[in-house]
């Protein structure tokens, strides 16, 4: 048995998804939708009913569009695999909140970094007291999008669907995954700024966030400066660098020079890391998840839908901050 499958979108991560799906051994990728461009692909089509033809359907189109196709395949009975954010207005989340629970097993939020070695890591050292307990989280991932001509096109750069783009695009995934192992946070900052000037949308933002039953997370993500992708995990008892394709362990805590000050902790392990391919390995694992289920014809369980609108919510209790 060989499934069918659909995809909405045609560029960019669209061209991931295509990758991983065409990857897998029991799936055929029948149709690529777009609304009105012609795609330059014997599976291109602009007929959107040709997608009910498919045994499920993955939506890897703007943002601002992912509710309305939902929406739009309300009468499909295949499985559809959605990128992240799932809506990008509260009307449009009270509609997804709204869907009976047998169309919800079969709808799958993509938040990947519930299949990475990273969320592994931190359910590591929750658990074990390798690092005592977790103070801090910080994280910096940046690129120059932003000063490249394909940006300023793009409906990324679009404030007027898409304001908090950086937010609801990259800045998401990181919220998806400590709301999932640290649960409700207790207070947020959240400063959005447009740097490049390229665009209306924000390309740049700093998150703090403090949770109830775990560390504060600090999160830096840019469009518009060099490229930085780096993790530091801070414990009571050690450190944890994740950087230049490398996990590295400091401790112990205290560590000190000849003359009986603190300095920095000595490398007590170090192995290789590399944050870039476990994003693009958790990615396929994901999107290997849902093509499973479909195969096996299972009920995708409804803890995914919830934690996926959970962190839905909380992106629009952040847009609704004072900036």
């Amino acid at each position: 048995m060989v499934i069918n499958i659909g995809l909405i979108g045609y560029q960019n991560h669209a061209q991931h998804l295509i990758t991983l799906v065409e990857k897998h051994t029991k799936t055929k990728l029948k149709y690529i939708f777009h609304p009105s461009k012609k795609i330059n692909d014997d599976r291109g089509t602009n007929d959107f009913s040709a997608l009910f033809s498919c045994d499920a359907v993955i939506i890897a189109s703007p943002n601002n569009t992912h509710t309305y196709y939902i929406e739009k395949l309300k009468k499909f009975e295949g499985y559809i695999f959605c990128e992240k954010p799932p809506s990008v207005s509260i009307k449009e989340f009270n509609l997804l909140k709204k869907i009976r629970k047998k169309k919800r097993e079969k709808i799958f939020f993509n938040f990947n970094y519930r299949f990475s070695k990273l969320s592994d890591l931190i359910r590591k050292i929750r658990n074990t007291n390798e690092i005592g307990s977790i103070l801090n989280i910080d994280i910096k991932s940046t690129h120059g999008l932003a000063y490249q001509k394909k940006y300023l096109n793009s409906w990324r750069a679009n404030g007027n669907n898409n304001k908090h783009n950086i937010l609801e695009t990259l800045s998401i995934h990181y919220i998806d995954l400590f709301l999932l192992h640290f649960s409700k946070n207790k207070k947020i900052f959240y400063a959005p700024k447009i740097i490049s000037k390229n665009g209306t949308s924000f390309d740049t933002n700093f998150l703090i966030m403090d949770f109830e039953k775990g560390p504060i997370v600090s999160i830096f993500n840019s469009y518009a400066t060099g490229y930085s992708n780096e993790i530091i995990i801070f414990g009571s008892k050690g450190i944890i660098e994740i950087k230049n394709n490398k996990k590295i362990l400091l401790k112990p805590r205290d560590t000190f020079n000849k003359n009986g000050r603190f300095k920095r902790p000595p490398i007590y392990s170090k192995e290789k890391f590399s944050l870039e391919e476990d994003y693009n390995k958790s990615l396929e694992n994901s999107v290997n998840f849902f093509l499973n289920l479909v195969f096996k014809k299972q009920k995708i369980h409804d803890i995914q839908y919830e934690n996926s609108l959970l962190t839905n919510e909380l992106i629009y209790k952040i847009k609704k901050l004072k900036l």
